[in-house]
C-alpha cells in the first residue's frame, strides 16, 4: 500500500511540473495541398479532388493517344508523339482551366474587398465579415466562402479555415486578401480598411488593362494554334498512303517528325508569350 501511495504522490507531482518540463511547442498551421499539381488542382477549382488522379488520367490518355495514332498511321513516331501529348492532356488543361477561371474572377476581387470594409464598418467581426460572403459575395465565389462559414462554425479557429478559404479560391489576388484579413486578425491594427480599399483600386486597375491586352492580342493566340495544328493535319494526311508511312518510318523521316514536334512546341510558347501578359505569382499560396 505505501508504494501504492509513493507511485500516486510521484505521478502527481510529476503532472504538476509538466508543464514547466515540457512546455507545449506551437503546431505550425499548413496547408493541406502541396506540390505542383496540387497548386495546380487548386487554381482549377479542383482543390478537393486527389492528386494521385491527374497522372492516372495522362498514363490512360497518353495510351489511348498513342494506341489511335499507332492504327492510324502505323508510325511508331507518331505514335509516341502522341502517347506524349495525351499523357500531359491533363496538366494542360488544368493550366487553361485555371487561367480561364483567373480571368473571370479577375473583376470579382474589387467587389469582394468593397464588401469587406462595408462589414467592418458596420462593426462585423473578421470571421462574420468573410462568412457573410457566402450570402452577399459574388456568386462565383459564394461556395468558397460558405465552405469557410461552415469551418469556422466548426473548429472556431479562424487561421485555418483561412488558410483552406486560400487553397479552395486558388487566386493570387484572394492569397493577397486573406493573409491580409489573418495579420490583421493576429497583430489587429486600424489600417484594413485602408489596405482593402487600395487592394481592390488596384486589381481594378490591373484588370482593366489585362482586359484590354487580352482583346488586342487574342489574334496572336489564335494564329499560334492555327499554326501548330495545321502541319500535323498534313503529316496525318500523308501517312494514310503506303509511300507516306515509307518515307517518315525511314531515319531521315523520324529524324524531320521530331524536329518538327520540337519547332511546333518552341514556336507556340514563343507566340503564346508574346500574346499574353505574365500571370501573377501566388506568393503566398
Amino acid at each position: 500500500m505505501t508504494v501504492l501511495w509513493g507511485v500516486v504522490l510521484a505521478a502527481g507531482l510529476l503532472l504538476t511540473l509538466s508543464p514547466w518540463l515540457w512546455p507545449p511547442r506551437p503546431v505550425a498551421v499548413r496547408p493541406e495541398r502541396a506540390g505542383p499539381i496540387g497548386r495546380l488542382l487548386e487554381e482549377s477549382g479542383y482543390a478537393h479532388a486527389p492528386v494521385g488522379r491527374v497522372p492516372a488520367i495522362g498514363a490512360l490518355l497518353g495510351a489511348l493517344a498513342g494506341a489511335a495514332a499507332w492504327l492510324a498511321t502505323s508510325l511508331a513516331v507518331v505514335a509516341m508523339l502522341a502517347l506524349l501529348a495525351g499523357a500531359a492532356a491533363p496538366v494542360v488543361w488544368l493550366r487553361a482551366r485555371a487561367r480561364r477561371l483567373r480571368r473571370s474572377r479577375r473583376a470579382l476581387w474589387a467587389d469582394v474587398c468593397d464588401l469587406l470594409i462595408s462589414s467592418v464598418r458596420a462593426g462585423s467581426s473578421l470571421p462574420d465579415a468573410v462568412s457573410a460572403l457566402a450570402a452577399n459575395g459574388p456568386p462565383a465565389l459564394r461556395p468558397a466562402f460558405a465552405g469557410f462559414a461552415s469551418d469556422v462554425a466548426a473548429s472556431g479557429h479562424f487561421d485555418s479555415a483561412a488558410l483552406r478559404l486560400k487553397a479552395a479560391l486558388g487566386d493570387p489576388v484572394a492569397d493577397r486578401i486573406v493573409e491580409t484579413l489573418r495579420m490583421a486578425r493576429q497583430v489587429g491594427g486600424t489600417e484594413l480598411t485602408g489596405v482593402l480599399r487600395a487592394l481592390s483600386a488596384s486589381v481594378r486597375a490591373d484588370a482593366a488593362v489585362r482586359a484590354e491586352v487580352d482583346a488586342r492580342q487574342s489574334w496572336i493566340r489564335g494564329a499560334a494554334v492555327v499554326g501548330v495544328v495545321a502541319p500535323w493535319i498534313v503529316l496525318l494526311l500523308l501517312s494514310l498512303r503506303p509511300e507516306g508511312v515509307a518515307a517518315y518510318s525511314s531515319p531521315e523521316g523520324v529524324v524531320v517528325v521530331l524536329a518538327g514536334a520540337a519547332a511546333s512546341v518552341v514556336a507556340f510558347r514563343v507566340m503564346l508569350w508574346l500574346g499574353r501578359l505574365p500571370e501573377p505569382q501566388r506568393w503566398f499560396s
